[in-house]
């Protein structure tokens, strides 16, 4: 029986960034997508201070 799982983990693009700089950790980080300039993650903190 062939099985789907379908995942969803927040923040996942800032998540592997703090994996590559671990100095980014409780800062606030915003990912942008290289196409266009839109924000595809934010982190937590970045979210606390409103950025969207």
């Amino acid at each position: 029986m062939k099985s789907i799982a379908i995942i969803d983990v927040n923040n996942f693009y800032v998540s592997c960034e703090r994996v590559f700089n671990p100095k980014l950790e409780n800062k606030p980080v915003v990912v942008l997508s290289n196409n266009d300039g839109c924000a595809i993650s934010r982190s937590n903190e970045a979210k606390a201070l409103g950025i969207k």
